[in-house]
């Protein structure tokens, strides 16, 4: 049987390689729907289409650096993050969630500390539910 931490690790790194890939039915195959995000232009649930659409669309590449896994489900990534134009890369942290084998939440915050009190906020609501 899968450990959950590999299984979430797993649905991350998926996460990430369609998403640097931009492929539109690959990036859609790697999130839940629907799958919750959050971003500069603010948070909510979204189709696994209109996700796919943004990867595409932004063009962003989020390469990981490192992983801190918080729960069986929450895991936070810290990567650096280019656009198209971008002369440096900007280092940024996403607290993930997982559904199985697809990622049902990525919340993009500033920092890794940031990322990681949000993560550890939803690590004790789903521990109350």
């Amino acid at each position: 049987m899968e450990q959950p931490e590999h299984t979430l690790r797993t649905a991350v790194d998926r996460w990430h390689a369609a998403v640097n890939a931009r492929v539109p039915a690959r990036v859609e195959a790697t999130v839940s729907d629907p799958v919750v995000v959050r971003g500069p232009r603010g948070a909510g649930p979204i189709s696994p289409a209109e996700f796919a659409d943004w990867a595409v669309r932004s063009g962003i590449a989020l390469v990981p650096r490192s992983w801190h896994p918080v729960s069986d489900r929450l895991m936070v990534v810290e990567e650096d993050a280019t656009w198209p134009g971008s002369k440096e890369p900007v280092r940024v942290a996403t607290v993930f969630r997982s559904t199985g084998d697809r990622v049902s939440a990525a919340l993009r915050l500033p920092d890794l500390g940031s990322a990681l009190e949000l993560a550890s906020i939803c690590r004790e609501m789903a521990a109350t539910e």
